[in-house]
């Protein structure tokens, strides 16, 4: 540990305690080194292309926030540029239907175990599992936790979101949004299939349309990093108080997050990084730091798991550097 410490010191961390939780603060000096060694495997991965919205995104952009505990941030790279939150919308509408939708029910519903299918694969659904979905953070199990939300699900959902974030507000992207609504026909096809196994019930149309425009939400690092945070904390958003989710709700998520958040490779970033993420298609991860911080990542380019390339290597640098493990 002295060691760790030692080398810290070398590359110019503020290794300062915080006042509440030993959190560690660091500077946008070392932030910044850090984005630039990775914008090379930023520069390397591919934009998503299957929904035309997100392709015109910048390859070649990597930010990241970091927002402590007590709701102190530090940044660089191009953390102000916003993306579509896509997939990480999932870990909202989970705590949403755990918190209107008790744990038995729900789990009737969908699991909460791991898949070595793609995000918007219909195999497992066919194949395992008495039709229900692998987990919530998939593209299936994300519609039917959608379907167990009480109400106007995207109003809810929505709320629930700008309280994460701390950001009231928050826009759909139009553009992304029709683009979602037109190629969505793999989406619609999960979607009627579990209608037709009973997995959801009523109305599938309205559905999708609440879940395409979450989706297409704007997002920026500090964004997903005040999200992360706010899970970190057990529910507290760090900058506004608000009490979003229960505590239990909270480490729920998180626990899901670990072995599902990060798509084909989520075991390998649980090994390499060692805390509870999820990601999404336009490039963002939202990260959780349990009792310390939140962390969001933007770098639109992919790896071959649908995974921001750059952001990927940036959170495990930021894990072995700062030993974030939970493990």
């Amino acid at each position: 540990m002295a060691g760790d410490f030692s080398r810290a010191l070398a590359k110019g961390y503020n290794w300062k305690k915080s006042t509440q939780g030993g959190a560690r603060m660091l500077t946008s000096e070392y932030l910044e080194s850090v984005v630039a060694r990775y914008l090379p495997a930023a520069r390397a991965g591919q934009v998503a292309t299957y929904i035309p919205g997100l392709a015109a995104a910048d390859p070649e952009q990597l930010g990241v926030c970091w927002m402590d505990q007590d709701g102190q941030v530090v940044t660089a790279g191009c953390w102000q540029e916003a993306v579509t939150v896509q997939s990480i919308v999932k870990v909202a509408v989970f705590l949403q239907a755990l918190a209107d939708c008790p744990m038995e029910r729900l789990t009737e519903k969908i699991s909460l175990n791991a898949t070595a299918e793609r995000f918007n694969s219909i195999v497992d659904l066919e194949e395992k599992n008495a039709h229900r979905p692998l987990n919530p953070y998939i593209n299936s199990g994300a519609i039917a936790a959608l379907s167990l939300v009480k109400g106007e699900a995207f109003s809810r959902v929505m709320d629930l979101l700008e309280g994460l974030t701390g950001h009231p507000g928050l826009e759909v992207d139009q553009a992304v949004y029709r683009s979602e609504r037109e190629t969505g026909d793999r989406n619609r096809a999960i979607a009627y299939f579990m209608r037709s196994t009973g997995i959801l019930e009523g109305e599938v149309e309205p559905l999708l349309e609440d879940y395409f425009r979450l989706c297409s939400v704007r997002v920026d690092c500090r964004d997903l990093a005040a999200f992360g945070a706010t899970l970190a904390d057990g529910g507290r958003n760090p900058v506004t108080g608000r009490v979003c989710a229960p505590r239990e709700h909270c480490r729920t998520a998180m626990a899901v997050m670990l072995s599902c958040g990060m798509y084909g490779q989520s075991g390998e970033f649980l090994v390499h990084a060692g805390i509870p993420a999820k990601s999404g298609v336009g490039g963002g991860i939202m990260a959780a730091v349990p009792g310390r911080a939140g962390i969001g990542v933007i770098g639109p380019a992919l790896n071959h798991t649908g995974n921001s390339s750059g952001g990927v290597e940036l959170l495990c640098a930021l894990s072995r550097e700062l030993d974030l493990s939970i493990l």
